[in-house]
């Protein structure tokens, strides 16, 4: 193919790269994540991002990890935070999770308090985890925020799932 694709099987093979954004990206899309918010505290006030690039990393130390783009104009507020929680958004949150994908000030109608460390902690979500800047490291286009955990919380529900590019949710049924 002239675009350095090739069709392997039913499979669509390709080398990423400028040309081939769009098939990287949907191949990525593939893989089913949670959608998460992430907070903290700046000189202006509390801030929020939509972010579904969130995994644990280590359970000694309690690790977990989320990936900002750097092309966001949100970017340098959370890789200067000293602190920030990470909120495990619910099937029902979807309208919360586009609002922080639009404003970093949408608190606004929320269940809202600030914790111990300066941040603003959501307390409508199915998990929190509450950290400590441990590390940050370059990774092309984003950063690799590295967060100690400090306070967790959880709870029963639906999470939102995030695949495709569609949010979506679990099938009950299966």
């Amino acid at each position: 193919m002239a675009d350095g694709t090739r069709q392997i099987g039913q499979m669509h093979s390709f080398a990423p790269g400028p040309q081939t954004q769009r098939p990287f990206r949907d191949a990525l899309g593939q893989f089913a994540t949670g959608v998460t918010i992430v907070t903290a505290q700046t000189a202006q006030g509390p801030i929020g991002m939509t972010a579904n690039s969130f995994s644990s990393i280590s359970l000694e130390p309690p690790l977990v990890m989320w990936s900002p783009a750097k092309a966001s104009s949100r970017y340098a507020h959370f890789i200067q935070a000293q602190h920030f929680a990470i909120h495990v958004m619910a099937y029902e949150h979807e309208d919360t999770v586009l609002k922080f994908a639009k404003s970093g000030q949408a608190f606004e109608g929320l269940d809202v308090e600030i914790n111990a460390q300066g941040v603003p902690i959501l307390n409508d979500c199915l998990a929190r985890f509450e950290c400590a800047t441990h590390r940050v490291h370059d990774a092309g286009d984003h950063s690799i925020v590295l967060g100690r955990v400090l306070s967790a919380a959880s709870r029963e529900g639906e999470a939102l799932i995030f695949c495709q590019g569609r949010f979506r949710q679990f099938d009950k049924q299966a």
